[in-house]
């Protein structure tokens, strides 16, 4: 599942492009992914719509729209937004999609994982604005945003802008790259969990937002502590060095544009980097880069896979 800094990624890319721009059409081949709506309500909503802004909760991407509207994006397992142009491919009734194929060379149509197109918002500009000089950011009328999820199990709604802070999804802890986000802040959210193991507690998106599986077992390797430990046994050490983990930790996968060890891609369909410099994530049978005689060893904590290294991270 993308976490904060493939949002981020796709957020950051997203605001360079959209702002300006209006949607003028949405199609689908997945109506389920509207969770809350029927599409056809989803499609009123945002037609005609101006894109403003485009800002990150958690891991949720917020698409901000004039008329007091806002589409929230949750990528789930296996989704990504694709910036690019595509022609669909309509089923034997001659009305409905039954697949999009990429009209522009290079990894989006090239990279199988970009192929699992479900939604497509129809983007134009009207009046025009004058294209970007060299080196600027800006989007280009006639092009599409596109969500490709092989398992659709995204998730796609249209919610008031005003009302945001009301709305369930967004009922989310602290940010790690908040301003808030201090060390008296963290102790204070780990105090509030009265009990579980450390592993599951930092992917508790209710204490801490945009924090998952991958960054949890790379944090708790560089702050030296087991996954399995439980948060009432931690000592003000232990705190402290998981603390100083997270945003390091964070910033350096946000600047190699995220992992791309299974499904996530960027807003240009390519893979991020970050899963070339991991140290404990997928690495099971691995010596531990500490080369402290340990070696990289895979468990199961929640139901979830956990990577560490039992010589450095001990119980």
């Amino acid at each position: 599942m993308p976490e904060l800094p493939e949002v981020q990624t796709i957020v950051n890319d997203l605001q360079k492009i959209l702002p300006g721009l209006k949607i003028s059409g949405v199609s689908t081949d997945a109506k389920n992914l509207f969770r809350k709506e029927s599409f056809d309500d989803f499609r009123k909503e945002v037609v005609g719509k101006k894109i403003t802004n485009v800002e990150r909760k958690g891991k949720n991407i917020l698409i901000n729209l004039s008329g007091n509207k806002t589409i929230l994006i949750h990528q789930k397992m296996t989704g990504h937004l694709l910036y690019g142009k595509w022609t669909p491919s309509l089923a034997s009734d001659g009305v409905k999609i039954k697949s999009w194929t990429a009209n522009e060379d290079g990894p989006i149509k090239d990279d199988p994982m970009n192929r699992f197109i479900h939604v497509v918002f129809d983007l134009s500009d009207n009046p025009p604005r004058l294209p970007p000089r060299l080196g600027e950011a800006g989007g280009e009328a006639g092009k599409q945003l596109a969500l490709s999820d092989m398992r659709k199990f995204a998730k796609v709604l249209v919610l008031h802008t005003d009302k945001l802070g009301e709305t369930a999804d967004l009922n989310l802890g602290v940010d790690p790259f908040d301003k808030n986000f201090t060390l008296e802040k963290f102790k204070e959210v780990m105090r509030s969990k009265k009990s579980g193991k450390i592993k599951t507690v930092l992917m508790d998106q209710s204490l801490i937002a945009g924090i998952g599986n991958i960054y949890s077992d790379e944090i708790l390797w560089m702050a030296g502590v087991h996954p399995l430990k439980k948060i009432q046994d931690l000592n003000e050490k232990e705190l402290v060095m998981i603390y100083k983990a997270i945003l390091p930790i964070l910033d350096k996968a946000l600047l190699a544009r995220g992992t791309s060890s299974s499904d996530y891609r960027d807003v240009a369909g390519e893979k991020g980097s970050y899963q070339k410099m991991t140290v404990a994530y997928r690495l099971t049978g691995n010596p531990c880069q500490k080369n402290d005689g340990g070696t990289i060893t895979r468990i199961k904590v929640g139901g979830r896979s956990a990577h560490f290294c039992p010589a450095h991270q001990e119980m």
